[in-house]
């Protein structure tokens, strides 16, 4: 039971758990490994006569013969209208983690595929206690424009590790050189498994942690970011109890980071922390 100092975050949790699978969705199956599921209403995409050859629909999974077909599928139903493209591919992988195929970022929650993202906790320490550089995503941001955010975060594209994708990701959005986004660790491994308006998101998301020079002060690269503010990481602890102002996955790697800091109580620690690494 979690007081009630700390229920307020179990909502955030829950929020991004929101759905008991397969949750009414037919599998998409490769070499019967379930790689995805896929909602009855999109059915009629897949039947299409232009799809023949690339998957096989019936009335209780649909079945991909090679994973290269995704490419191909996702090309076709961007043409045919039934998606506005990322154009960025990201992979897909079986159960055992191999590479499947590629699949355009639009349709992973079309196809309810997991999706694999970098989150990074930028902490500076200061006489006055802990630090947490905050971003406001661009209000023009396809998902969720204008909400609080990491300092770092992002998709994993198709051929980059983790590490790799943090790299990137760090120097586009907030210009931290190499040098020092090396120094930053991985803290932990989330899941969850969501129905959002974009459809089914299972998302594996992992955590790092960078303590940054009070001197260092980001700069946005690329457009995604509206501004940065460093903030008391008690102030954040009370933005994300009291309010949605973050982005809904930004909850859960947030929580878990007060969680390290001791920010809980010890029961409430153990009880909140169970609940958040269970999920997904």
């Amino acid at each position: 039971m979690l007081s009630p100092a700390a229920s307020p975050f179990l909502r955030h949790i829950e929020r991004c758990n929101n759905v008991t699978l397969p949750a009414g969705r037919l599998p998409l199956l490769h070499r019967n490994d379930r790689i995805g599921l896929i909602d009855p209403a999109c059915l009629d995409w897949l039947t299409n006569p232009a799809m023949a050859g690339l998957v096989n629909v019936t009335n209780e999974a649909i079945i991909l013969p090679e994973g290269q077909n995704l490419r191909e599928i996702s090309s076709l139903l961007v043409q045919q209208g039934h998606c506005v493209p990322f154009r960025e591919w990201f992979d897909v992988r079986s159960p055992e983690g191999d590479i499947i195929g590629q699949i355009d970022r639009a349709l992973i929650p079309i196809f309810g595929v997991e999706a694999s993202g970098v989150h990074m906790n930028g902490l500076v320490k200061k006489e006055s206690g802990l630090h947490l550089w905050v971003a406001r995503r661009s209000p023009h941001k396809r998902l969720d424009p204008g909400k609080l955010d990491h300092l770092v975060a992002g998709g994993m594209s198709s051929g980059l590790t983790p590490d790799e994708t943090l790299a990137k990701e760090a120097e586009e959005e907030a210009a931290i050189p190499a040098t020092l986004i090396q120094q930053a660790h991985h803290a932990s491994t989330l899941h969850y498994a969501m129905t959002r308006p974009e459809g089914l998101r299972r998302d594996r998301l992992y955590c790092y942690d960078l303590v940054l020079p009070d001197s260092f002060v980001p700069r946005a690269n690329d457009g995604e970011v509206e501004s940065f503010r460093l903030t008391p990481i008690d102030e954040v602890f009370e933005r994300v109890r009291d309010s949605d102002d973050f982005k809904f996955n930004v909850n859960l790697v947030l929580t878990d980071l007060f969680l390290r800091l001791g920010m809980f109580d010890k029961q409430d620690a153990l009880v909140l922390a169970d609940i958040l690494h269970a999920k997904g």
